[in-house]
């Protein structure tokens, strides 16, 4: 795994000062006022590269390219990386060889912005570790679980109870009537009927109002007109018994009444 990862650039300064520092003699931290901070020891381009977890403050040269000084940081903040007391553009690093040596030196910055870049490309990139660490460690604690079988059993099954569905006895699902108003009306028992409701019987004076059409006097002549002529005759609207069912002139008593009685017709049959 370790030979397959790359080596990504997190952030390249055209322009740093390295110092040589004296011992700390006490705990109290480093003081960029202690250095000679006019005569700067040496001055180059500073690359922060990182490969996997771990990240380098490398020293090269503007020209060449040629490394001068290497400082592996495996943890920020750590002892790899310090902040001075009295300024935020100075910084000290532990610089280590091929051979294991290291030592500690100054690194300054002309402009405060680089100082703030470099410092937040270290963050940003120990935060990244720090979230790969946690997710690797939830998965490796989530295979260590017991896994639950949501699986069905042999012969396991199961019963789901959908509405407006057709029953096991093969019958539908009776459908709701919606009534007026938005209400829900149950339907009639299956075995009811619905009751009609009587006609009422045909009262006596739509009976009176019966419209018959004027008499219409004979012929002297009998003939087989006289036969025809005998349907227009009122004696034969009074045998027929009259129903409230085929009555339809009961709408227009009013309007027969009001017409004046008029003398008969004569007939317009021809006897041949």
């Amino acid at each position: 795994a370790a030979e397959l990862e790359y080596e990504s650039v997190l952030c390249v300064k055209p322009d740093v000062n390295v110092y040589r520092i004296p011992p700390r003699t006490s705990n109290r931290g480093y003081r960029a006022s202690d250095w000679k901070l006019d005569h700067p020891d040496w001055t180059g381009r500073l690359r922060v590269t990182s490969k996997g977890k771990t990240a380098y403050i490398k020293l090269e040269d503007k020209v060449s390219g040629e490394l001068f000084a290497q400082a592996p940081i495996e943890q920020y903040p750590g002892i790899a990386v310090e902040t001075v007391a009295d300024s935020s553009r100075y910084f000290v690093i532990r610089i280590q060889d091929g051979t294991g040596r290291s030592a500690f030196i100054g690194i300054g910055f002309t402009d405060r912005g680089d100082a703030f870049d470099f410092n937040v490309s270290l963050q940003d990139h120990f935060k990244w570790v720090k979230q790969e660490t946690e997710i690797s460690k939830e998965s490796q604690e989530a295979d260590t679980r017991p896994k639950l079988d949501l699986g069905f059993k042999e012969g396991q099954t199961i019963k789901l109870n959908i509405g407006n569905m057709t029953s096991k006895k093969g019958g539908a699902a009776k459908p709701r009537v919606s009534g007026s108003g938005g209400l829900s009306l149950l339907p009639p028992p299956p075995g009811g009927k619905i009751a009609v409701p009587p006609i009422p019987p045909p009262s006596s004076t739509a009976i009176a109002n019966h419209v018959t059409p004027p008499p219409v006097q004979k012929s002297s002549n009998a003939s087989s007109a006289d036969i025809l002529l005998d349907l227009d005759a009122p004696a034969s609207a009074s045998k027929a018994p009259v129903s409230a069912t085929t009555d339809l002139w009961g709408d227009f008593s009013t309007a027969s009444s009001a017409v004046p009685n008029q003398a008969p017709q004569q007939s317009n049959w021809v006897q041949f």
